[in-house]
């Protein structure tokens, strides 16, 4: 057994990434599922196309690398984290439409709750604030709102779960999630690593919905279907597969992706670190039989999908790639700010009721100005993120490393350099979140030895220096800020 296989499944697309034991992906297939609408503030996917798509991305990747399923080792799987599933346990159809993480029609439930004890009322004991963001409200919103969602519940037929319980539901039959998935819904302890009565019950969901808490670095079960047989092991939610796929695996290591959202993790060991600047306390992994590890993390709702607006909406360029030439265009924003709150702005802030809008237009701003806002809002974003996390740490970041889809562009990556004063750094490998799952399927299968064998597999392959003054820097900052108010 030659390689491993991850299951990537993110919030506008799904690959399947085959890896060998030098830590090189070999062979992957990508594609992307229907995003859904229905209403102002809605985002719905379709659980259905999701599997299908799965299915298509594996027999994709196994073909690309020239393997059958037989010569895995084994199978990780790691997900866009707070999206929620319900299905049927007997029929396995799901019940609604899966309501994504930048959903935010449970925003007068979480105000509701809210008023009984304000935004961190639960925050001691699952370490996040009360927010649209989360699962539990959203289980609670269909029970409350969707006929069939509520009477499968009575009769204990309703299965709830994120994505990837939903994937291994199909993968093995087994109803289950990790501590990392769990730690996203707002009904986990972050003591106990177990669903917490006492959330339930406040929030109104009920513990028969709900899947087994199982370690990141686990075996769940054989596969079915088109990887019959093959072990499936390890499962992480998708920031902290990119943690692990970064080699993150101590205190003190912390990455930036830059996908749909952006997502600064920082790992800060066995200790469940409280944040008093609006980041979130989360799990960063665990292996079976070994302690949990914690992280702060600071999530953006929109990075990666500002440009997709960009594209889908209003039209000005006709692929996400072409945003980099476009912005490239012109020297500077024109005096343009663009916030894209389009689901409200998360860390540090937690404003569900922000608003995305640009400001600084004038008669001279052009399609090259509105790309550049796009890109740097981006990496003013992150700069919220970091100043939040290094005030939490008391460490102030001296590189920042970073992975996912945008790092590809190099306006964008040089502006972070710039404007945050510190150096970025992105690895060779930078589909890091699908290579944080296979290493955690690796691990859990014996195919890697150990972390110090897979720590060794990590490669630098770019490294950006700021070139920008410091009161350039602050003139630049300041302009974000005043942008930054008018939205809240």
């Amino acid at each position: 057994m030659n390689y491993v296989g991850a299951i990537d499944q993110g919030t506008t697309s799904t690959r399947f990434v085959v890896v060998d034991r030098s830590g090189r992906i070999v062979g992957m297939d990508q594609r992307e599922h229907t995003q859904i609408y229905p209403r102002p503030g809605w985002v719905e996917h379709d659980a259905l196309e999701i599997w299908s798509t799965t299915e298509a991305v594996v027999a994709g990747g196994l073909a690309a690398a020239g393997i059958a399923a037989e010569e895995l080792a084994a199978v990780g799987v790691t997900n866009q984290r707070e999206t929620t599933v319900v299905w049927d346990r007997t029929t396995g159809m799901p019940l609604a439409p899966a309501i994504v993480w930048q959903d935010t029609r449970t925003d007068a439930l979480v105000d509701e709750l809210a008023a009984a004890g304000g935004a961190d009322r639960f925050r001691s004991r699952c370490g996040l604030p009360l927010a649209t963001y989360f699962s539990g409200p959203k289980v609670r919103w269909l029970l409350d709102h969707d006929p069939r969602v509520a009477s499968a519940a009575a009769a204990g037929e309703a299965a709830f779960g994120t994505i990837d319980s939903w994937l291994l539901w199909n993968l093995t039959g087994r109803h289950i999630t990790d501590v990392t998935n769990a730690s996203r819904t707002m009904l986990m302890s972050l003591d106990t690593l177990d669903w917490d009565g006492g959330l339930l019950d406040a929030i109104g969901v009920p513990a028969a919905m709900l899947p087994q808490i199982r370690p990141s670095i686990a075996e769940y079960g054989e596969g079915r279907g088109m990887l019959a047989g093959v072990p499936i092991a390890g499962d992480l939610g998708d920031q902290q597969a990119a943690l692990f796929g970064q080699t993150g695996f101590e205190a003190g290591r912390a990455k930036n992706t830059y996908g749909t959202g952006c997502f600064l993790l920082l790992n800060t060991g066995t200790r469940a670190v409280a944040s008093t600047h609006g980041l979130l306390t989360t799990l960063a992994y665990q292996f079976a039989g070994g302690p949990a590890m914690y992280a702060l993390e600071g999530s953006v709702a929109i990075a990666g999908a500002a440009v997709q607006w960009l594209r889908d909406n209003l039209r000005i360029i006709g692929s996400a790639s072409e945003v980099e030439a476009l912005a490239a265009s012109v020297a500077d924003n024109g005096g343009v700010y663009f916030v894209p709150a389009f689901s409200g702005l998360f860390a540090p802030y937690w404003r569900s009721d922000a608003r995305g809008l640009i400001t600084g237009l004038t008669r001279y701003a052009g399609a090259g100005h509105l790309a550049r806002a796009t890109i740097e809002a981006t990496a003013y974003q992150t700069v919220d993120l970091i100043r939040a996390m290094e005030a939490d740490s008391g460490v102030p970041m001296s590189t920042l490393f970073v992975d996912g889809g945008m790092v590809a562009n190099e306006v964008l990556m040089q502006f972070q350099a710039d404007v945050l004063g510190v150096p970025v750094a992105r690895p060779v490998v930078t589909e890091t979140t699908a290579l944080g799952a296979a290493f955690a399927a690796g691990l859990a299968t014996g195919f890697f030895e150990n972390l110090d064998e897979v720590r060794s597999l990590w490669t630098e392959g770019r490294r950006w220096e700021p070139r920008m003054d410091a009161a350039e820097r602050q003139r630049l900052l300041a302009g974000w800020q005043e942008a930054v108010r008018r939205a809240l």
